[in-house]
């Protein structure tokens, strides 16, 4: 029999529906693909964690800091939610861990709990908005800027990456949910038009 622990593979939560990645009202969906995903806690953390972790922890509300492949996204005065790539997870908890071993923080991989969305085009911040109940204007919320927020029911992490590009963190569970609320939003538009 073969040993489970071994053979387990990650399946992306959105394979039934990430496989159109067409524009569609000024909008495309893409499955973001795994990442290495933690939830930094504790006020002196930041610091710490900086230099192994190769980006700058923000200390600024709502921003994300990136570089290198990896970005930590601010989600409250003590916590911190840091990306990376998959095949860097076991790296990326040793080199933080080590680093702030005398520092009171809470690490934790929530690297299977969570999945990412990108949602791009001219449309994306009015297909958001559909959902989402804070202003989505480039002024309002420039690129660079993060937020924990809602999406009707389900609780995300809306970064922006760029004017027309929105990265969406959400529970694996509600991924498929939130998938297809933006792409009946995004096809209601596109009829609209």
């Amino acid at each position: 029999m073969a040993d489970l622990a071994t053979s387990a593979r990650r399946v992306s939560g959105l394979a039934d529906f990430a496989a159109d990645t067409t524009s569609i009202g000024g909008v495309t969906l893409a499955d973001a693909g795994p990442a290495s995903r933690f939830v930094l806690r504790g006020s002196e953390a930041a610091a710490a964690a900086s230099g192994p972790f190769g980006v700058a922890i923000p200390t600024t509300s709502l921003r994300a800091g990136e570089g290198s492949g990896r970005a930590a996204l601010w989600l409250g005065p003590d916590e911190w939610l840091l990306l990376g790539a998959a095949h860097e997870t076991a790296a990326i908890q040793s080199a933080l861990e080590q680093a702030m071993a005398g520092v009171p923080h809470s690490l934790v991989d929530v690297s299977h709990r969570q999945m990412g969305i990108a949602v791009e085009g001219p449309g994306a911040a009015l297909a958001l908005n559909a959902a989402v109940p804070l202003d989505l204007s480039a002024e309002a919320f420039p690129a660079g800027m993060c937020a924990r927020t809602i999406f009707e029911k389900a609780e995300i992490v809306l970064w922006r990456t760029g004017p027309e590009r929105f990265h969406v963190e959400v529970w694996r569970s509600f991924a498929p949910y939130v998938w297809e609320i933006l792409d009946v939003v995004r096809k209601e538009n596109a009829a609209a038009a």
